[in-house]
Parts: structure tokens; C-alpha cells; sequence
């Protein structure tokens, strides 16, 4: 038999906020973190705007522990810290055998592997940090976690591009559903915004333009003039434990995570597929043996690029028939930036505080509507008191992988 699973801690560190409290509020208020990039490279780029996140390592980290932690680490940690802290659970040793770890990342340690190759190549350097390696490697956030809490049951990575951390929530979603543990701790973290990461994007020529009046403008998902993706960074990490366990200790229930739709297009390394969006839609909807009629608020992949606008339209409309047109839909990117693998936990996030606030999101910079991209995707302005107890969020990926994660308002 199949078991119910809640989510019980939330932790996020986003260029929206760096505590749940403020990012819930800058979401349904419009504010972008969207601005001129800080770092001095910015003047060698053509594109020098980003979503960066305001935060101070030690402000969580002894300085030992920040010299021995890539920033993708950091954010990592901090955002688990808030979500453990939140979900209130204690677990004995027993316990923790049936707690894992499933983290998602697309780059991993890109500060420590762009400092690595500065020393080696540019300043001849003949030794490096012999920690350079375990910086690097992408797994190395769900082993530090894992090792904070001593959960010793799967420690898992997911890295499929854009997709990686909402394709992590599902997994561990499905650990918990099976039996296999009770307790994950799961999400995801990114930080490659630095001069390389830039550069590389600036090649793929999919960055947006920045804003001529307003830098924070510059993210358009959905518009007739969006111009590209906005670079971001962050965390997002939530606590899921079995259903039973979690309404017998009386802990606070976000939502119920109720279904996991997981696709691959197999088809192109860049061009998003209608059929494999809608694919992982209508599997998730399965999943969770729910209709289409009863999803309350999508939000949206929505990276601002012209052809996953356009096409993730035509995915929803495919799936949810007349109804697409009655669901409040928002990227919420357009205030965050593209985080890559960190996106779909931050996205799952702004879900779930969806579904507690009883409000939608908007897609801000949204005053010249596509008028092939014609759903409903809540224009500049947030939406309180409305209805939200069913929430799906979407996270589509170059090289075609496709996760897609519902929850619902806790019921009996």
C-alpha cells in the first residue's frame, strides 16, 4: 500500500530572500531580485544582470567551514538548516537509519572549479586547496547534510540540468510512498554565477537583454518582448516525512506532496518537446489520481526563452483542455532569475507558500502579454484570498528532462 507523504520544514536562501517569511512576501508583492551583478568581471560581459542572492557565509559558517565549503555547499546547509529547524523532528539513531538525503545540482561547485583552473592555468600555480576535489563534486551538499544530521539512510544527487532539484523532491517522494525510509530531507542549491559561468551562458546565447530603463525588468516571461533567461543562484530544501508520523507528533503540515511526473523528450539537447512537457504533466496528474480540474495554480517553468514560453503553453493546454484557461499560472523567475538546478525546489517552494498564504504570484514585467501565449499567467500583480489547495509545479530541462511535482492542502 501506498503511503501519504507531508511536507513538514521548509528552508529556502534566494535572491528573493534568505528566510521563507521574506521570500513569501516579495513573491505576492512583485519585488525582483533582478540587478546589476557585483562582481568586477561584470565590465568584460556582455550581459550584466543576474538574480544574486545578498549573503554573508558567516553568518551561518565558522570561517574554518566556509574555506572548506563551495558556495553551492553553503547555500545548501543553510537552507536545510532552516527546513530541519522548521519541521521540529528529533529522531533517535534508529530513526535516522530510516532518514536520507536527496539533493539536486546541475553545476555543483563552480566557484571552487573557476578558482581552481585561475590557479592552475593563469597563475601557474604548483599546488592547489586538497580539498579542491570534495568542493567540487556535485554530491558533496547531500553528504555535508547528511553528515549534519546524521541521517544515514540514501544519500542521493540528482544532476539533470534545469530539472535536477524538482526531479530530487520526486525521488525522495518516492522513497518515503514505498517504504523505503520515512524521513528525507530534500531539494536543491546553485551557485555558478561567476565569470565562466557567465561567459559559457553568454555562448548559448540565451541570456536576456538587460531592461534599457530598469535592470530588474529584465526577466519577461510570457511577454511578447522577452529576450532570454535571467541568470540566478539559491536554495530551496524541504523536510518530507510519512503522513501517519508526522499528524501523530503534531507536526505543522505545509501540504501533502501527492504526485511525480518524471519524462524524458529523447528528442533535442536545447528545443523543449510539447509531447514530453505534457507527458510528465498528465503522469504527475496520474500520480496523484487527480483531474485536471482540480489543480488550483500552476507555476510555470516560464524561463522567459521564446520557445519554452511558447511551448509550455501549448503543454498546458494540451493537458488541461478548457480548464487551462481558468488556472492562475506564474513564473515566478521573473523575480528569482533561473536558478538551473536549484529552480524547481525554489519554484516548489513558492508553491507551497501558495497553498499556506491562500495567494498566487504574479509574473511580473508582464505588460506586453504573447498573444500565442495566451493562459492566464497572473500579470504584475499578486492575487490574495483566492483559492489554492492544489498546487502543480513544473521544471523542464535542457536535454529533454521533465519533472513535475503536485501537492495539495492538507485534508483528513
Amino acid at each position: 500500500m501506498k503511503r501519504r507523504v507531508a511536507v513538514t520544514g521548509l528552508g529556502i536562501i534566494s535572491p528573493c530572500g534568505n528566510h521563507i517569511d521574506d521570500f513569501s512576501l516579495n513573491l505576492i508583492a512583485g519585488k525582483s531580485g533582478v540587478r546589476r551583478i557585483s562582481p568586477a568581471y561584470s565590465s568584460l560581459l556582455s550581459v550584466k544582470i543576474a538574480a544574486e542572492v545578498d549573503f554573508d557565509p558567516l553568518d551561518y559558517f565558522t570561517k574554518r567551514q566556509v574555506s572548506h565549503l563551495d558556495r553551492v555547499n553553503q547555500f545548501a546547509l543553510a537552507a536545510a538548516s532552516q527546513a530541519w529547524k522548521d519541521s521540529k523532528l528529533s529522531l533517535d539513531a534508529r530513526e535516522k537509519e530510516r532518514a536520507g538525503v536527496c539533493v539536486g545540482s546541475a553545476m555543483g561547485g563552480g566557484n571552487t572549479i573557476e578558482d581552481f583552473y585561475d590557479q592552475l592555468f593563469r597563475h601557474h600555480a604548483d599546488r592547489v586547496k586538497p580539498l579542491t576535489v570534495l568542493m567540487i563534486m556535485n554530491s558533496a551538499s547531500a553528504s555535508h547534510i547528511a553528515m549534519e544530521y546524521g541521517l544515514s539512510g540514501p544519500c542521493l544527487t540528482f544532476s539533470n540540468a534545469c530539472a535536477s532539484s524538482a526531479s530530487a523532491i520526486g525521488e525522495a517522494f518516492r522513497q518515503i510512498r514505498d517504504g523505503y525510509v520515512d524521513v528525507m530531507l530534500a531539494g536543491g542549491a546553485e551557485a555558478f554565477l561567476t565569470y565562466g559561468g557567465f561567459r559559457s551562458w553568454e555562448a548559448l546565447r540565451v541570456l536576456a537583454a538587460e531592461d534599457p530603463e530598469d535592470p530588474s525588468k529584465s526577466c519577461k516571461p510570457f511577454s511578447q518582448n522577452r529576450t532570454g533567461i535571467v541568470m540566478g543562484e539559491g536554495s530551496a530544501m524541504v523536510v518530507l516525512e510519512e503522513m501517519e508520523t508526522a499528524v501523530r507528533r503534531g507536526a505543522t503540515i505545509y501540504a501533502e506532496l501527492m504526485g511525480y511526473g518524471s519524462t524524458s523528450d529523447a528528442g533535442h539537447i536545447t528545443r523543449p518537446s510539447l509531447e514530453g512537457q505534457a507527458r510528465a504533466m498528465a503522469e504527475a496528474l496520474k500520480d496523484a489520481r487527480l483531474l485536471p480540474e482540480d489543480i488550483d495554480y500552476i507555476n510555470a517553468h516560464g524561463t522567459a526563452t521564446r520557445w519554452n514560453d511558447l511551448l509550455e503553453t501549448q503543454a498546458i493546454k494540451k493537458v488541461f483542455g478548457d480548464h487551462a484557461c481558468k488556472i492562475p499560472i506564474s513564473s515566478t523567475k521573473s523575480m528569482h532569475g533561473h536558478a538551473m538546478g536549484a529552480a524547481g525546489a525554489i519554484e516548489f517552494a513558492a508553491s507551497l507558500l501558495a497553498i499556506k498564504n491562500q495567494a498566487v504570484p504574479p509574473t511580473i514585467n508582464l505588460d506586453q502579454p504573447d498573444p500565442e501565449c495566451d493562459l492566464d499567467y497572473v500579470p504584475n500583480r499578486g492575487r490574495k484570498g483566492v483559492k489554492v489547495d492544489t498546487v502543480m509545479s513544473n521544471a523542464f530541462a535542457f536535454g529533454g528532462s521533465n519533472a513535475v511535482l503536485i501537492a495539495a492542502k492538507m485534508k483528513g
